[in-house]
């Protein structure tokens, strides 16, 4: 694998030629945290060569923790020690308790330093704890700790979506310093699923300055998915200004930005390569930049010009395999063969043209969904569908989905099953002593505090009846509806542990069990705790198991994406339109999650329910479809075929 260093010095200049700030970019965010983790590790062996301290500047949140977990392989496998690292954390909640769940003390010692070898003194976390009337001079100490600790070394960062570093918020001067601020709403917002509500994210946190920050010798800043690539573009291609802190690392010496491919994929060298460059322009960059200019244009295909694509950075394109209307039939007949209303296939029909083989037919399709509203949300009129043509359709639940329950749900189930036992006269003495053990519980729980097993258990089976209702409705049988219940999701936290052997198991045996000729799972990598990323991991991992199985060499895999994000119009290959009837019964097989109606405990960054979510989506991509000169349909769900 290429090391940071070594992408840094292949930079290809013409390519970034717009960007103010060095950017490296790895195919996954995998790659990327041993990038970052070895130039770490190669700094602190250096330092420890010549009897001198590295000094880590380090933050917490889901971004670097792959880092984190990276330098604890090292340290353990490889012997790297931290007795000479002295480290410094941008920031921390005000007021937070060092060991709450939230707390970013707990957050470090779990992920990092409970693991390696650092001296405790040598570690310094803003201190959460403290009154209102200590922090000022708190954050003096701090600022001078840093200083008598000779400066930071390397500073890592994330990025939030208000292009806040550390909790610089939106209107943070460049030269601030360590202070106790208030948080933006949207960062509160975001923050809401980790404090269980909105309500319990505290108002303040003390973090580290932009100016504290730029005085770092190497700033190493991370973005991982679709959700942050909007921000990223804002951040390496845009002008400095107040309102997107992450700007002020342009006037750093010494920055790099670390991206996956899909944080990536709004700049410009990526986005729209011809207007940099003379492209390699294959099959996909083709179809990608005749939609841009139909999108830029506002034109169908059929009536885009050689002028057009000469005006618009494209002359190498008409040059090499113009004229324009050659381009345009190719590209309009592509996209219309990847519209279909037959997901599993037409019977009897030529395929050649159409995304999907007729046969075998029936086929036996299984759709993954990571939480257990998924399925339905993403691809519901497609799993309508499928039914309706009398395919075998089976739906694996990956995880429980407990924790997105609101405790007032179970303390409503719990009185059912009392009331239910009075008013029969039942002696059901054991399941009424539970209940009232649960409302007690629930009526003494703090804020973000772990559920009690027998809550997580009931709110898995309040998920559990909810999705059995929407499956059902779909027209799956019980029989054909699978509980996976995945280890890695059951910590009853938002954090979750990390992908296993068994989680791994899990999937490679409800696929041989089923043998499916069509495997239906989320790409949707932007959901905003990683739980679709891991049980897409636990899917890929599984199919390389068995990919030597007979029945997985006639097997193909779709990919949808979810209420975070839609599949771009030039990535989709099978699309299948709905009706305004299918659009409305696949409305209702949403509204049996009842428990997620209305306001779900982690609707993200998106105030829309679900259901409007997915609509908007749905009728978005068929209105682009239409806008590009094809069928008008009344909405269309994306898929896109991934090969194993």
């Amino acid at each position: 694998m290429e090391s940071l260093k070594q992408k840094i010095k292949s930079i290809n200049k013409r390519l970034t030629y717009y960007e103010k700030i060095p950017t490296v970019i790895y195919p996954e965010n995998t790659d990327a945290v041993k990038a970052v983790a070895i130039q770490i590790a190669e700094l602190i062996k250096e330092k420890a060569n010549n009897g001198e301290h590295a000094v880590l500047g380090l933050a917490t949140g889901s971004t670097p923790v792959g880092v984190y977990e990276e330098l604890v392989q090292m340290h353990q496998e490889e012997g790297l020690s931290f007795k000479n690292v002295i480290t410094f954390n941008l920031d921390e909640y005000f007021p937070m308790d060092p060991n709450s769940l939230q707390s970013y003390v707990r957050f470090m010692n779990e992920h990092l330093f409970d693991h390696v070898d650092i001296p405790k003194e040598q570690v310094h976390i803003p201190d959460g704890s403290l009154t209102e009337e200590e922090i000022f001079d708190y954050c003096t100490e701090y600022e001078k700790k840093i200083d008598e600790a000779g400066g930071i070394d390397i500073q890592l960062l994330g990025i939030g979506r208000t292009g806040h570093i550390g909790f610089n918020e939106p209107g943070s001067r460049p030269d601030s310093e360590t202070r106790l601020i208030t948080l933006d709403k949207v960062t509160r917002k975001d923050a809401a699923s980790d404090f269980f509500g909105e309500e319990y994210v505290p108002r303040r946190a003390i973090t580290m300055g932009v100016g504290t920050i730029l005085k770092a010798r190497q700033i190493i800043l991370m973005a991982w998915g679709e959700g942050k690539a909007n921000i990223i573009r804002e951040t390496v291609e845009g002008e400095i200004k107040e309102s997107i802190p992450a700007t002020y690392l342009q006037n750093h010496d010494n920055t790099v930005i670390v991206l996956d491919d899909a944080a990536s994929e709004k700049l410009m060298r990526i986005n729209t390569p011809w207007l940099l460059s003379n492209c390699d322009w294959d099959d996909k960059l083709i179809r990608k930049a005749v939609v841009w200019l139909c999108q830029k244009l506002g034109k169908p295909i059929l009536k885009l010009t050689d002028e057009n694509y000469n005006e618009n950075g494209m002359a190498d394109l008409i040059t090499t395999q113009g004229p324009a209307y050659n381009i345009n039939i190719r590209i309009f007949n592509e996209l219309q063969h990847t519209i279909t209303g037959w997901p599993g296939g037409k019977p009897n029909a030529d395929d050649s043209k159409r995304p999907e083989r007729k046969s075998p037919f029936p086929k036996r399709a299984i759709i993954f969904s990571p939480h257990p509203d998924d399925d339905v949300i993403s691809m519901g009129g497609t799993l309508i569908r499928l039914a309706d043509h009398g395919h075998e359709v089976h739906i694996a639940y990956q995880t429980s989905g407990n924790i997105a329950v609101f405790d007032d749900d179970v303390v409503r189930f719990a009185d059912f099953v009392i009331d239910y036992s009075e008013a029969f006269g039942m002696k059901e003495r054991a399941a009424e002593h539970l209940f009232r053990k649960v409302n007690e519980f629930l009526k003494n729980k703090q804020p973000g505090q772990v559920d009690s097993p027998e809550v997580k258990t009931i709110k898995g089976l309040i998920r559990r009846g909810e999705a059995k209702a929407g499956g059902r409705y779909c027209g799956v049988p019980d029989e054909n509806m699978h509980f996976m219940e995945m280890p890695f999701y059951e910590t009853g936290r938002v954090k979750k542990n990390p992908i296993s052997d068994e989680d791994v198991r899990i999937t490679v045996e409800l696929l041989r069990e089923i043998k499916p000729h069509q495997i239906y799972a989320a790409g949707d990598l932007s959901d905003p705790h990683g739980t679709h990323r891991v049980c897409l991991t636990a899917i890929f991992k599984a199919l390389e198991v068995v990919k030597e199985d007979d029945w997985a060499k006639d097997c193909w895999v779709w990919l949808y994406r979810g209420a975070w994000q839609e599949w771009d119009v030039n990535e989709i290959e099978m699309a299948v339109p709905l009706s305004p009837e299918e659009l409305k019964r696949k409305r209702r097989a949403i509204f049996k999650h009842q428990s997620q109606k209305d306001r779900p405990l982690f609707p993200g960054s998106d105030a829309r329910e679900f259901w409007q979510r997915s609509e908007d989506r749905n009728r978005g991509t068929a209105k682009t479809y239409d806008a590009l000169g094809l069928a008008e349909y009344e909405a269309i769900e994306g898929f896109v075929r991934y090969h194993f």
